[in-house]
């Protein structure tokens, strides 16, 4: 997946924006003032640090350990920070990568309060 790929990824859901609140590099998406993906588009190798349900951050950086490993400074048991390109031998399908931003938006989404979730679904 391609830093511009990404990008276009984290700002098509709904309510997405883009931020900069540590540096002109680090690029912030966040849903209604809430982060769900934190990363540097222009670094190499290209990492996301996306929010993940605890068992299942276990097992995903199980099953990749070279490419999925506990959010750099971040909430290790709630975010991992995902190798998207350019990292250790192989890469995560770009089918996996857009699961993991998506489960991030959503879990993020499902800790708004209950006001803040109805606005989202309005068109």
């Amino acid at each position: 997946m391609t830093p511009a790929r990404l990008r276009t990824l984290c700002l098509s859901f709904n309510a997405a924006v883009e931020e900069f609140p540590f540096n002109p590099e680090t690029s912030v998406f966040k849903v209604l003032g809430k982060m769900f993906a934190l990363t540097d588009l222009g670094a190499r190798p290209l990492k996301v640090n996306l929010k993940c349900d605890p068992q299942d951050a276990i097992r995903l950086r199980a099953e990749h350990p070279d490419l999925i490993v506990p959010g750099w400074h971040m909430n290790k048991r709630h975010w991992n920070t995902v190798t998207v390109s350019g990292g250790p031998p192989g890469e995560l399908p770009d089918r996996l990568v857009r699961e993991l931003v998506e489960d991030s938006y959503d879990l993020v989404v499902a800790g708004l309060p209950r006001a803040a979730r109805l606005r989202l679904d309005r068109p």
